[in-house]
Parts: structure tokens; C-alpha cells; sequence
């Protein structure tokens, strides 16, 4: 049987990991601040959700203040938001739609009822006790999926594409919720080592899943240089920036190696170039340059890298290709095929 992988497969499968992964850290971020994260008057801060996601612009278009109400409806069922969890899951779908011949049926049906889930929910009809069942609940959903992905999808070219997706868009999210939150949860003098101080942490900590296993690592206490070296250079745990970066370097050298593909040098020299800086880099010489300024410039590299892959092995169709017409689509590891656009 041919190894050959249809590019615009490639892409969905790349994506679709993409957007599981998405939803389920948005749900542990909106998890964790609703459970966790209060302000040093003792109120819940939603403002920083917003800016995570870099959607100020969209959100106050819609709403006037950032509270937890128009947050999470923002976040969880608008439908019209790009960045919702329910825009996630939809996205994840529509991918999936396009692979069902590569896709296990089990893969396929799970989404389906995840989805079918998803657009039914109101916000509404959720207090503030209910909202922690409904996190766990999208949750475990995303981590189904990864469990059945894990167990059915054949290990081919289309499986790399998919570790690639996930671990790309795992350490976008760490960079992305550490950058916020750090320096958000700075404290002033007279906080350091109050329970607030304390609970802030925590509630950074957990909207990683990192808590437990940080605590394997420093016994001793929560201090911002030690959650945000965990969180950035750790090399063991499945979320640190590091990790997640080696991971998509071995990935893709292993892909470029065994289907002995042309593409992805650019995106390998890149990987290279950031796992070797963070490799070289202490937390405190991070700290005293500028925390923000590194997870910018490592940003940055992540999107570089994303695009890389793209313009290498995904498909780009004309945009002036009509609906039924046949246009030559590209392959990884094989000739042109003449295919249908059937649309996504």
C-alpha cells in the first residue's frame, strides 16, 4: 500500500489536533480562574482571559465590561467567536468531515457527539457551582479524543502530522497563558507569601496541569522565577514550552527521514535555533531581560514554524477554483493526484 498523503489531508489532521487541543485549554483556563484565580480585593479578574486570547478588540465590540457572565458565554458557546470552545470543536469536526477515509470510525463518532454536545449548551442554564462539572466534562471529552487517536489512527505520515499539530498549539497556549498571568499575578511587597499570593499560583499552576507535578519538583514553595522556569525550560513535564518545541523537532525529523520528504528543512532549522536557546538559557537570565520580550520572540518562532510546515506540505487551492472543478492537489511523499474539490 502507497505512503503517499494527500497534502490537504495532512493540513486536517494537523489542525484537527490543533483545535482539540484548543478546547480543551481554554476550558482549563476558564476552569481554573472561575475556581482559582482571584484579584487582591478578592474578586474574579476575567480581563486577562480576554487578553490571553488577544480578542479585546471582538470582545468589547459585543460587550461593554469584561465580566464573568459575557466571559464565558464569549468563551464557550459563542458560535460566532472564532476563539470559543464551541468554535474549536467545530473546527475540529469539519476536519474531520474531510478524513473520514483515514480516520477510525470510533475517532469519528466521538466527535460527533462532542460537537452535537457542544451546540446545545446555554450558558445559561449554568450557576456558578455547575461550571466546574461543565470544564471537567469539555475536558475529558478533548482527552477522550486524544485516548482514541492514541489507540485506532494508523501510524502513518497522517499520525505525525497530528503530534505536530498538538504539540505546536500546546506550547503556543503555555507561552500565551504564562505571559498573561505572570505578570498579571505579580504581587505587590506586602502580598508576597499571602494566601492570595499562594491561591495565584496555584491557579497558574492548574490552569496548566502542572501543580502536582511542580510540587514533585520544588517541595519548598511557589515563587514566580520557579512556576515560570517550570512552566517554560522544564524538560519532563508534557506541557513545558521545551518539551513541547523537542517534541516537534524529533517529530518532524523523523517524518522528514523515514517518508524521505523534501519539505520541512526551514521549520527543522527554526525548532533547532529555539530548543537550542532555551536550552542554553537559566530562568533568572530570562527574568532579567524581560519575560515577555522571550515568550514574544518564542511566539513568534512557533507561528515561523507553522507557517513553514504549511507553505511545505499543505495544500493551497486557487481561490478562484470553482466548486466542482478538478485542480492538481499536492501530496507528501508522492506524484500529483487530480482530485475533486468537494469544499470543507
Amino acid at each position: 500500500m502507497s505512503d503517499t498523503l494527500l497534502s490537504r489531508y495532512a493540513e486536517c489532521i494537523f489542525w484537527l489536533a490543533r483545535y482539540v487541543e484548543r478546547a480543551e485549554n481554554l476550558a482549563r483556563i476558564l476552569d481554573v480562574n472561575e475556581t482559582f484565580a482571584r484579584d487582591r480585593s478578592g474578586e474574579h479578574n476575567w480581563l486577562p482571559i480576554v487578553q490571553l486570547n488577544a480578542d479585546e478588540t471582538r470582545f468589547f465590540a459585543r460587550h461593554q465590561t469584561a465580566t464573568s457572565q459575557a466571559v464565558l458565554q464569549f468563551y464557550v458557546t459563542d458560535a460566532d467567536n472564532p476563539t470559543s470552545i464551541v468554535s474549536a470543536v467545530k473546527g475540529a469536526r469539519e476536519n474531520a468531515r474531510t478524513l473520514r477515509p483515514l480516520i477510525s470510525t470510533e475517532m469519528w463518532v466521538h466527535l460527533n457527539k462532542f460537537h452535537s454536545r457542544m451546540t446545545t449548551l446555554r450558558m445559561e442554564t449554568f450557576g456558578p457551582g455547575q461550571l466546574t462539572g461543565l470544564f471537567s466534562e469539555i475536558k475529558e471529552a478533548c482527552q477522550t479524543h486524544v485516548g482514541i487517536t492514541e489507540g485506532t489512527f494508523y501510524r502513518d505520515q497522517g499520525w505525525y502530522f497530528s503530534q505536530i499539530g498538538r504539540y505546536l498549539e500546546r506550547a503556543d497556549q503555555t507561552t500565551r497563558l504564562l505571559d498573561i498571568k505572570y505578570h498579571s499575578l505579580l504581587p505587590s511587597v506586602s502580598d508576597v507569601g499571602s494566601p492570595i499570593d499562594a491561591s495565584q499560583w496555584n491557579a497558574l499552576l492548574r490552569s496548566a496541569a502542572g501543580y502536582h507535578a511542580f510540587l514533585r519538583m520544588h517541595s519548598s514553595g511557589l515563587t514566580p522565577g520557579k512556576v515560570a522556569g517550570f512552566l517554560l525550560l522544564n524538560r519532563r513535564f508534557p506541557r513545558s514550552v521545551y518539551l513541547c518545541i523537542r517534541q516537534v523537532e524529533t517529530l518532524l525529523t523523523e517524518l522528514k527521514s523515514r517518508y524521505m520528504l523534501r519539505g520541512g528543512s526551514r521549520a527543522a532549522e527554526t525548532l533547532d535555533s529555539l530548543r537550542a536557546v532555551m536550552g542554553s538559557r537559566s530562568i533568572q537570565s530570562i527574568l532579567a531581560q524581560g519575560l515577555h520580550e522571550f515568550l514574544d520572540g518564542t511566539q513568534r518562532h512557533l507561528i515561523s514554524v507553522t507557517n513553514e510546515i504549511a507553505s511545505d506540505f499543505f495544500s493551497q487551492l486557487p481561490e478562484t477554483a470553482e466548486m466542482d472543478e478538478p485542480v492538481p492537489v499536492r501530496t507528501v511523499g508522492g506524484a500529483q493526484s487530480q482530485v475533486q474539490v468537494l469544499g470543507r
